[in-house]
């Protein structure tokens, strides 16, 4: 393969591997983002209760619930009620704990803390206990507005919702106040958020830099390569410049004199600067006999080494070898 070619190629596979890379990669992060993604839905919480200072009713109806992500879809109402074990352990860990269910045979809402134990642990307890739905405010988050969607498999169809933390105390103060407060959950806004799983990234990552890694490695190659191809040429050069000195050293060289026919008006001009001889010029007599003006061909002869007229190789024509190895040719592939 022609040096040229090598390097072509060597080219071509570095930019189409990258670009490959590039594209697999891209692929890759689409899949992933599509294929990761979590729906959830908001939930409408709206309490009422009469105000013991003006004895008018009260309604706050807000958007801040989300519904648990093994939740059934759907509205509910009720009484709300807290655990009625001690202040301490109003968290409805204790699978023995019992709710303030109000006498009458009504819907009641459990209302929870997060904390201590499980989602799902909370939520059947209440369940137990036939509650029409289960509300667990959020406590300890970093935004005190923040909701999640919980995971509860195993609840039954309870419905369970989660409040953000200022909304869950509001109505907990309430009751402490011994103010009996409804709750109406209706079903808000559904939600479909896409992200990248952990897992995800980390076998994207791992196929970038295997894949750049490759690039890498071809683009070194084809720099390596380049670097040896242009030092054999730079050796080859050198080699033949010096072949070339040599060879016009041997070179027959004379001083036009008055009266010679290659002052007349019909011999040919120099080849190289296209102007005729005169008388005491020096010029340069190659073995193909074609003569030109020393200080025009002899830069000729150092660049191309043949007769600016017929082609001919000076080095051929006086037995000049140049020592162009097959081995080193071949490095320079």
């Amino acid at each position: 393969m022609a040096p040229g070619s090598l390097v072509a190629a060597c080219r071509s596979l570095a930019l189409s591997t990258w670009l490959l890379s590039f594209c697999f990669v891209h692929l890759l992060c689409l899949d992933f983002t599509v294929a990761e993604r979590e729906e959830w839905y908001t939930a409408f919480v709206n309490i009422t209760y009469m105000d013991p200072a003006t004895s008018d009713w009260r309604t706050e109806k807000t958007e801040c619930g989300r519904y648990g992500e093994h939740s059934p879809k759907r509205d509910a109402k009720g009484v709300v009620v807290l655990p009625a074990s001690a202040q301490h352990d109003r968290l409805a860990c204790d699978p023995n704990g019992r709710f303030a269910v109000p006498m009458q045979a009504v819907p009641w809402v459990a209302l929870i803390a997060r904390g201590n134990c499980t989602y799902k642990d909370k939520i059947r307890h209440a369940a137990a206990q036939n509650a029409s739905a289960v509300v667990i405010y959020n406590v300890g988050s970093a935004n005190v507005n923040d909701t999640i969607t919980m995971p509860h498999s195993g609840t039954g169809e309870v419905v369970a919702i989660m409040i953000p933390e200022p909304k869950g105390k509001e109505v907990l103060s309430l009751l402490e106040r011994n103010i009996t407060v409804t709750m109406t959950i209706t079903i808000g806004t559904r939600n479909l958020q896409k992200y990248v799983s952990r897992t995800s990234v980390v076998f994207v990552s791992i196929s970038f830099i295997v894949l750049m890694i490759i690039s890498l490695a071809w683009l070194v190659f084809y720099y390596i390569q380049r670097f040896r191809y242009a030092n054999a040429r730079d050796r080859n050069q050198r080699r033949l410049g010096d072949a070339a000195k040599k060879a016009i050293s041997k070179l027959q060289v004379r001083t036009i004199r008055k009266g010679d026919q290659e002052t007349e008006a019909d011999f040919d001009n120099c080849a190289v600067c296209i102007e005729g001889y005169k008388a005491n010029d020096v010029v340069r007599i190659l073995p193909c006999r074609h003569l030109f003006h020393k200080s025009c061909v002899d830069p000729w002869l150092l660049d191309h080494r043949t007769c600016p007229m017929c082609k001919m190789n000076i080095l051929k024509a006086l037995g000049i070898a140049v020592s162009l190895r097959k081995k080193e040719k071949k490095r320079t592939l």
